[in-house]
């Protein structure tokens, strides 16, 4: 099985920028605790602050890959051209958000994304995408 994920904008910070709410790991080596816990699953990571390249790679993708993870960050509430990718895809995709999108400012309370995705985790902290690798297994 292949599962990809994929974090947008400004969560190669992690670890370094608002660590009360996100928390003072970095994904890297997050990633590879994953990729221990999972050993059976090939995992593949990218990150980009741009949204153009992360609709090229959900599209590069998303018809041959068993899942995705997506973690768009900021663009969850802006961008209806990653909304569009992922509704054009085989793939099943679950939305990860690692604080409680629901319990911060207004603006961040809607996702372009939720309504495209077969699930969506909100709230905690990185333990997210891991129970989103174990949701996509059961798919």
């Amino acid at each position: 099985m292949q599962i990809a994920i994929i974090n947008g904008p400004n969560l190669n910070l992690l670890g370094k920028r608002e660590t009360y709410i996100y928390g003072k790991q970095d994904f890297a080596s997050y990633f590879e605790q994953l990729k221990i816990q999972f050993q059976e699953i090939e995992l593949s990571y990218f990150q980009s602050n741009s949204e153009g390249d992360l609709v090229s790679k959900i599209q590069e993708i998303g018809f041959t890959i068993d899942g995705i993870i997506l973690n768009p960050a900021a663009y969850s509430h802006t961008s209806i051209a990653i909304r569009d990718a992922i509704a054009a895809i085989k793939a099943p995709v679950v939305e990860v958000h690692i604080s409680n999108i629901y319990a911060r400012e207004p603006f961040r309370t809607h996702s372009y994304i939720s309504s495209v995705a077969v699930g969506v985790i909100s709230g905690l902290g990185l333990k997210g995408y891991e129970l989103a690798i174990e949701s996509l297994l059961t798919k």
